[in-house]
């Protein structure tokens, strides 16, 4: 596997991590639970807009 392909597999599982746990937050029935499941989810989403960049060749990680 090349190192794109890698990257692209990568990123494809934590893009589906992400709808996976925004799907859980939303049948999540403690507030707390909720918004912990919310912020992970836009954590790892954060995080593949920053890996996507970085492949690409931009040399400026979002933030």
């Amino acid at each position: 596997m090349s190192e794109s392909e890698d990257v692209r597999s990568r990123l494809q599982q934590m893009r589906g991590r992400a709808e996976d746990l925004v799907r859980a937050a939303e049948q999540a029935t403690d507030p707390a639970e909720r918004r912990r499941l919310q912020d992970e989810a836009h954590r790892l989403e954060s995080r593949s807009v920053q890996v996507s960049g970085m492949a690409s060749g931009d040399i400026y990680p979002m933030e």
